[in-house]
This record gives structure tokens, C-alpha cells and sequence, in this order.
């Protein structure tokens, strides 16, 4: 039977100047579910989704995704495993249509000369076309699709990247606050396609601020403090954890307000 945990860290540890910034961090995330990461600024999260992705270092510590071992290996290398990982601040090609920017999203994007004698582009360039307006449609923007990138809202965008992972048939999209600068009835809509996307057995592993929306959407959550996860479970069982109580109370106000 198929291994159901698509990603997982062991002992996961990254140093900054002598400070640990991550302490022997242990997640895993369940294929075809959303796993969220939180806690409050400086605990790690970030730290961890950039160690994991490639785009830092790993002190101490292993990385598997599918089973296969991708500890320090370049982002370019873990992107071609079936890893996508989306930022903050959306990063398209702001003077290319939202269209556009979905085009050149896949790797194998073009054919080898045989192909092209025999006509096969056609094909593949109307089948690429094809997928990307589906895609467009399912993530509610293909009303955008001939809108420059750089003319869409700070959720626009988001969506949008989505729209580029799923281009390119990735298994796993690591997202750092996708919701954050989001009105609500998009952040709503957003995390309602990810959930139908979980259905279809994309995986998600989400650091996000906005507990009072993002919470019901998780299927589990760990919650980081000082470089190390300090619970693990549920909603419920984050929600009435003393020591996550106890961390988001030592927070600043605007935290505590996103939901603990």
C-alpha cells in the first residue's frame, strides 16, 4: 500500500549566527490533506518551509518526500519531484497576461523537432491552452485571462500561482501566508479550492497568520514556538492545548486577535 505521509522531517535543525532557528523539527505531511504550520513571529515557520523547499540549508537533520531523501538539494532539483512553493509577496511576470504566465509554467513546455515536422506543436500548444483555461476556471479568475499579472489583487495573485503549480502537475505546494492581505470573501474562496484540490489528492502545507479563517480549512496542525514544534492535533485540540494558550498570550495583541 501506498505510503500515505507525501512529506516528512526528521530531527529537521538550522542554524543562524550560533542561534538555533530550528530544534529538531519533526512534520509530516498526510497525501491529499492540508497540514498548517503556526505560531507566532520569530518561531520558526518560515525558517522551516524555506529549509524544507531548498532555498536554505539544513544544519542538523533529513528531508523525504516520497520517501525519496531531498535534505539540501536545490530548489530547482525539489521542484522537479513535484514541489511547489509559493511566497508571501506573489512573484508572476507582472508584464505578461495571467493567461500567459500559466503557459510557460511547465517544464516540458515544447517539442522536439520530429514532432514539430509532423504538426504535433499544434497539438500541444492547443492541449496546453486547453488545460490552463480549466485551471483558470476552477480557481474562479479565468475572466483575468488576457489581464496583465501586475493589474491583479494581492489574492488575485495567489491564486494565480496556484494556478502556475497546478500547471505543472505538482503533488505539494508549500504556501507562506497565502491568505495574508486578503479580504475575506477571497480568503474564503481561495481556501474553499484547496479543499476541493485535497480531494483530488494534491497535498498543501501552509504557514499561516489568520487563525480565524484559516483554522476550519486543516485537516492537522502543528504549532511552532522558538525554533521547535511544541503541539500537534486538531482544531480542537490546538485551541485548548495550555501551552499553545500560554505562547500566543506572550504574543502581540494583533496575533492574539488573528484567533487564539
Amino acid at each position: 500500500m501506498k505510503n500515505d505521509i507525501i512529506l516528512k522531517t526528521q530531527n529537521l535543525s538550522k542554524f543562524f549566527d550560533g542561534l538555533k532557528a530550528l530544534n529538531r523539527v519533526n512534520i509530516n505531511v498526510k497525501r491529499g490533506s492540508i497540514t498548517l504550520v503556526i505560531g507566532p513571529n520569530g518561531s520558526g515557520k518560515t525558517t522551516f518551509i524555506n529549509t524544507v523547499s531548498g532555498f536554505y540549508r539544513a544544519d542538523e537533520g533529513r528531508v523525504f518526500f516520497e520517501d525519496r531523501e531531498i535534505t539540501n538539494k536545490p530548489p530547482h532539483e525539489i521542484s522537479k519531484f513535484g514541489i511547489a512553493r509559493t511566497f508571501q509577496i506573489p512573484q508572476p511576470l507582472k508584464k505578461m497576461t495571467v493567461l500567459e504566465n500559466l503557459l510557460i509554467a511547465p517544464d516540458d513546455y515544447g517539442v522536439g523537432v520530429l514532432n514539430s515536422i509532423m504538426g504535433r506543436w499544434i497539438k500541444d500548444e492547443e492541449e496546453i491552452v486547453e488545460k490552463a483555461f480549466k485551471i483558470l476556471e476552477f480557481l474562479k479568475i479565468d475572466h483575468l485571462w488576457d489581464s496583465e499579472a501586475q493589474n491583479l489583487s494581492g489574492g488575485q495573485l495567489k491564486l494565480l500561482e496556484v494556478g502556475r503549480a497546478l500547471m505543472r502537475d505538482v503533488k505539494l505546494i508549500i504556501m507562506d501566508e497565502p491568505i495574508a492581505g486578503v479580504n475575506p470573501v477571497l480568503s474564503h474562496s481561495m481556501l474553499d479550492r484547496f479543499v476541493e484540490l485535497k480531494k483530488m489528492g494534491m497535498s498543501f502545507l501552509i504557514v499561516e497568520h489568520r487563525l480565524d479563517i484559516v483554522l476550519k480549512y486543516t485537516d492537522h496542525i502543528y504549532v511552532m514556538a522558538n525554533g521547535s514544534v511544541i503541539a500537534e492535533g486538531k482544531e480542537e485540540d490546538i485551541l485548548n492545548n495550555p501551552k499553545v494558550v500560554e505562547v500566543y498570550l506572550g504574543a502581540s495583541d494583533s496575533e492574539i486577535e488573528c484567533g487564539i
